[in-house]
């Protein structure tokens, strides 16, 4: 009887705690981001080098044949076109690059943050959704699961941080608190989103460890 008491007392216990980080994800989500006027410039300064650099695909990598190989997850198909030591059969590679993507893709932020689960990204992509709104969102990767994400519209960014983390099954957003960006207005006539931003955002689960996110972005914009 005793034993059977002890159960139902973790069990309650269990679910007042599952219930508390319900909770309080849920606090989290339902709180805004103060939104941040923009300034406008039509000559940012600052080092845009950056966007000369480009990358592969995550996971496509050069072998020690000097091949592009996919290494990671990989499509199953491509397996069967390499040897045992991972070299991809000469009458195989025109096949192979049809289905492994290795074109160059060339950086369009330069950033630095501090956030749950976060090692570093250098591409963000920009969508216009109407005339006067934008939607920029950075691109995760195999050990950066937070992004970075701003709606523009007119004046005004909003700036928020989701986290997908690969310990909790939550999706965790975090609101922007201060901040502000810098827009070129020219370049952005052109199709071109320039901009110069440091954000702030809330930390519910320590208010003593600040979180950020600060950088340059020069995007091509792109039709949703």
């Amino acid at each position: 009887m005793k034993k059977l008491k002890i159960t139902a007392t973790i069990k309650e216990l269990f679910l007042i705690f599952y219930c508390f980080v319900c909770l309080a994800q849920k606090s989290i989500s339902q709180t805004s981001s103060k939104p941040v006027k923009i300034i406008w410039t039509t000559d940012l300064s600052g080092d845009f080098s950056f966007a000369k650099k480009w990358s592969y695909p995550e996971g496509v990598e050069k072998n020690k044949y000097g091949q592009l190989t996919c290494d990671g997850f990989c499509p199953n198909e491509v397996e069967n076109m390499k040897d045992d030591n991972g070299r991809i059969y000469k009458d195989s590679l025109k096949a192979y690059y049809k289905i492994v993507d290795t074109s160059h893709l060339f950086h369009t932020i330069s950033c630095d943050a501090w956030c749950y689960e976060w090692a570093g990204t250098d591409f963000i992509d920009v969508y216009r959704q109407s005339n006067d709104t934008l939607f920029c969102k950075t691109w995760l990767n195999a050990a950066t699961h937070c992004s970075l994400e701003l709606t523009i519209i007119k004046d005004t960014c909003i700036a928020v941080i989701e986290l997908k983390s690969v310990f909790d099954r939550f999706q965790t957003k975090y609101n922007c608190t201060t901040g502000d960006i810098i827009i070129d207005k020219n370049f952005l006539k052109q199709g071109i989103l320039k901009a110069k931003f440091n954000f702030n955002f809330d930390h519910p689960e320590d208010s003593k460890k600040p979180i950020y996110w600060k950088g340059i972005i020069y995007s091509k914009i792109n039709a949703l």
